[in-house]
């Protein structure tokens, strides 16, 4: 069923686009797993960063570029994006697609595990406005503690994968290795005392936080 959602939802509401199409090409060319955010979702991260006005945009997990081309078409000349990045590799293909889309001098990646990439941004006293989270799911609740320590009043932390197929709501489902996490991750944002957040079923699922304290 999710399936088929997300094929009418992308087929009324996302246009052709030949940039995200060969970004999608070059991840596969490349030997990279073909997990990028959904047409759909990509381009629902545009509309936030630009709703929310969104000037420094964090980003955990940039694969090869595509949200990051989706995250940086939201937001003005003034926007810079700060992606996380694991493998070196991915990175440099994400900077290759990210300067082919026009946001080259709008973007830093950060190679290495991501918490330590955190670490020093915590140490460095850097503030942002807008986060992504997509990377591995048994740090995402580590991931939305630095997002809330690096945060703006008001920040939007906007998490993708949360519906893990839609197995964390339905047990028919064939469970996926990260079923478990993401059922304790939407327990934990739905009550945090920080967060005010919902659950939008596009895509895998995709979390919209606002920082409220």
């Amino acid at each position: 069923m999710m399936k088929q959602m997300n094929n009418y939802i992308d087929s009324m509401f996302y246009k052709e686009d030949r940039l995200l199409e060969e970004v999608v090409l070059s991840i596969k060319e490349n030997g990279m797993p073909s997990i990028s955010v959904s047409p759909s979702s990509g381009k629902l991260l545009t509309m936030l960063v630009s709703i929310s006005g969104a000037k420094n945009v964090l980003e955990i997990g940039a694969l090869g570029g595509y949200s990051g081309i989706c995250l940086s078409r939201g937001f003005d000349k003034d926007g810079k994006l700060t992606s996380l990045e694991l493998e070196e590799k991915y990175a440099q293909l994400a900077l290759k697609n990210l300067t082919k889309a026009g946001y080259g001098n709008q973007v830093t990646y950060m190679t290495g595990p991501a918490l330590q990439s955190l670490e020093h941004l915590v140490a460095d006293k850097k503030r942002f406005d807008f986060f992504f989270i997509d990377a591995d799911k048994g740090n995402y609740e580590n991931y939305l503690e630095y997002c809330l320590r690096l945060a703006e009043p008001a920040a939007l932390i906007v998490t993708d994968n949360v519906l893990a197929g839609g197995s964390v709501a339905d047990e028919s489902i064939k469970q996926k290795r990260y079923t478990e996490l993401m059922k304790n991750f939407n327990e934990v944002v739905a009550n945090h005392p920080r967060l005010e957040s919902v659950l939008v079923p596009i895509g895998d699922g995709i979390t919209i936080s606002k920082v409220i304290k």
